[in-house]
């Protein structure tokens, strides 16, 4: 049905690389919101994945709020994604919340996140 939240992707991000990751709020009209992770490497400013994003929901009929950014690095060969940073537009994310994502859509992954680093 439109205008449902549930069925947004959790996590979206680019499958090797290092990038900048944004943190939404979607919401539904007068439905529960869930967030979801958005991170690639053609984004040269967080707002550039929050416009898209927001835009592709729209056409769902869903409304975005940003929660924060940061940067995700991700080493497919090792296994491995580490979240950190911040978005000088929109503050630092949660990084636990963004890993808790990450962990369910990688389980065989080691994630790990640190709030130093730009």
């Amino acid at each position: 049905r439109p205008g449902a939240a549930a069925g947004v992707a959790d996590v979206e991000i680019d499958g090797d690389g290092v990038f900048k990751y944004v943190l939404l709020r979607v919401r539904a009209a007068g439905g529960p919101g869930k967030d979801v992770v958005r991170g690639h490497s053609w984004a040269e400013y967080h707002a550039d994945l929050y416009e898209r994003t927001a835009e592709e929901l729209k056409q769902q009929g869903l409304g975005c709020e940003c929660l924060g950014g940061g940067r995700v690095s991700h080493r497919p060969q090792e296994r491995k994604i580490h979240v950190y940073g911040y978005s000088v537009g929109f503050g630092r994310a949660d990084h636990s919340v963004t890993t808790e994502k990450l962990k369910a859509k990688y389980p065989d992954y080691e994630v790990t996140w640190a709030d130093e680093g730009y």
